[in-house]
């Protein structure tokens, strides 16, 4: 296994990191600086979970931590699911695989992303305003060698270690990006699909102020695709959202995606 960024340090953080917050009943999120990593309750003792996304480099000790404090010292996930590869979405992905040893799932058009023979097109700082765009072609855009530790999701929409989930999906932000909803209450783990802080601004993502917006534009290179991929979250009508990138929203605070007829984000034209 291969991870050229595991360690790299990246300078940025909001408000909420380390402070983890439950969305519903079964589900806990824990932001690493600027993303979320996400804890999916899938036993009924309350002692097995499944793991979305991998934070940012050098989060591996935070994410075992919250995960033995809140499932039990000896509390292993029976699988990591991935929204996509993004190094926000993987930085700690090679700890969490040596510590845990849970099979990972992607996207089969992620895969060559996660197995060395692919990187990400560099970030465009000219995406959009804000600081943290201006900042992106700083940011690592080379994909991770997983090697056979990771595998493509089932063909049928169903999601390892989750039976009441199935995944969807919703590329533009990356080729093999991917979404989770669970019809029973209708909550939506979006990755970045659509995200819930303006994130090419360092004011918002530091204050983690709340409000829709579509995928981080700087790492998003197929807007149609991505356009899409909201009219099809739209579709779904959540009543709870959790993204990659922002805080919680329920309800009538989703109305901007639940009645979606344009684009979310003024990027969502480019």
């Amino acid at each position: 296994m291969r991870n050229e960024f595991e360690h790299r340090f990246i300078p940025l953080t909001s408000l909420v990191s380390g402070h983890p917050l439950r969305v519903v009943n079964d589900v806990l999120f824990l932001t690493t600086q600027i993303v979320n990593v996400i804890y999916v309750d899938s036993g009924s003792d309350g002692r097995q979970f499944t793991l979305i996304d991998a934070g940012v480099p050098n989060a591996a000790d935070e994410i075992i931590n919250l995960a033995e404090r809140h499932f039990g010292a000896h509390a292993r996930p029976n699988a990591l699911i991935l929204t996509h590869g993004h190094f926000d979405h993987v930085g700690s992905i090679l700890e969490l695989i040596e510590h845990w040893g849970m099979p990972v799932y992607a996207h089969h058009d992620e895969l060559p992303f996660l197995q060395g023979k692919s990187d990400y097109p560099s970030a465009d700082p000219e995406a959009a305003s804000g600081l943290i765009a201006k900042l992106s072609p700083t940011f690592p855009n080379q994909g991770i060698d997983l090697d056979n530790h990771v595998q493509a999701l089932p063909e049928d929409g169903s999601v390892p270690g989750m039976p009441e989930w199935h995944w969807i999906h919703t590329p533009g932000h990356t080729p093999g990006h991917i979404s989770l909803f669970r019809e029973r209450d209708r909550t939506l783990i979006a990755g970045d699909a659509i995200t819930t802080v303006q994130q090419e601004s360092l004011y918002d993502v530091f204050t983690q102020k709340r409000e829709l917006h579509g995928p981080p534009a700087y790492f998003t290179t197929d807007w149609q695709r991505a356009w899409r991929s909201v009219q099809a979250i739209a579709a779904l009508e959540p009543q709870a959202v959790i993204t990659g990138h922002g805080l919680p929203m329920y309800g009538d605070e989703l109305m901007g995606v639940t009645q979606a007829r344009e684009p979310i984000s003024e990027y969502g034209n480019a």
